[in-house]
């Protein structure tokens, strides 16, 4: 099956690129909302799942042993840009588990935030705490330390955290996690393909309760340390509270929960375009949530963003299609 095109990129008025995909929504009983394209195809949902991958801190006790608030809880669903507040909280994070950066197995990388970027090239180099991921590894060590499990490996596949994960993405998900659906993430820990309609009924089930209220109360609580300064999910969160959680994952992967109307979205591009993901996102938010028009002016640039050249000039749009409607 053929995904059809979902976004249209224009330069003037002629179409110049196209992005493919699938879109998934589900009610928390699993009934299919809206399906278009192959829904059924396993995905590596990447990050857009960490916060289901952080249930366990919750739900193990750790988080309360550690004391931790909305912030904490927030980043351990992170996909954080590498700001000064992102890193500061990671630290704290571990610090309550008697750990530091040396602890964290994600690797390092530049911070996504360009302007954090520049301010650390003039005083030093990355290091694992700057890596988008730190929040999460930093919620699966105090795990394993709140459990008395040595964290040593934490990031494996067979390490009991890992296992811990994968049971709660396969209780949420209803898919089966086999090792042939089994990948390495960026930062290091597995990633398992999962099926739009499944990552959906996970996030509807997200929306509703589920045992996931209290992060979901975080990420809106705190929706900058999800992402950062300027980002889709913390702008969209910021505009709308708890009534929309958003999260991105790699390659054109995106998850989000609508939970007032008990409906979860999961959205595959193709060809990974991350642009594409976030302006469908927008159009099903615009299309699902009710809004009043205010609201609905203030989401119109995410669903038609503008495209702009060096000068600043605007040069194109991105256009969802009627394949969405």
């Amino acid at each position: 099956m053929s995904n059809p095109v979902l976004v249209e990129v224009l330069r003037g008025s002629m179409v110049e690129s196209r992005h493919r995909g699938a879109v998934a929504i589900v009610d928390a009983d699993g009934a299919t909302v809206l399906a278009v394209g192959d829904v059924t195809v396993p995905v590596f949902p990447r990050s857009a799942v960490k916060a289901l991958q952080a249930l366990p801190l919750v739900e193990s006790g750790a988080a309360d042993r550690y004391g931790f608030g909305a912030e904490e809880l927030a980043l351990a669903c992170s996909s954080h840009s590498g700001e000064e507040g992102h890193l500061a909280v990671a630290s704290r994070m571990l610090a309550k588990a008697s750990l530091d950066a040396s602890a964290l197995s994600c690797g390092a990388h530049w911070p996504m935030n360009q302007l954090a970027a520049f301010a650390l090239a003039r005083t030093g180099v990355p290091s694992a705490l700057h890596n988008n991921c730190s929040g999460k590894h930093a919620g699966f060590l105090c795990f394993a330390c709140a459990q008395g499990i040595d964290h040593t490996g934490y990031w494996r596949p067979d390490h009991p955290v890992q296992q811990s994960v994968r049971g709660v993405l396969e209780d949420l998900t209803g898919a089966v996690l086999s090792a042939d659906r089994r990948g390495i993430d960026g930062c290091s820990v597995p990633t398992w393909a999962i099926p739009l309609n499944n990552l959906a009924h996970a996030f509807a089930k997200f929306g509703s309760g589920h045992g996931l209220a209290r992060e979901r109360a975080a990420c809106a609580q705190k929706p900058w340390h999800v992402a950062g300064t300027g980002r889709f999910c913390t702008e969209i969160m910021t505009l709308f509270g708890a009534r929309v959680f958003l999260k991105t994952g790699a390659e054109g992967v995106y998850c989000g929960a609508l939970p007032g109307q008990g409906l979860g979205i999961a959205i595959k591009c193709d060809d990974g375009g991350g642009r594409a993901a976030e302006a469908i996102m927008a159009a099903v938010v615009a299309r699902f949530l009710p809004l009043e028009p205010a609201e609905r002016a203030a989401l119109a640039p995410f669903v038609r963003p503008a495209l702009r050249n060096w000068n600043g000039f605007e040069v194109g749009v991105l256009r969802v299609t009627d394949a969405l409607s």
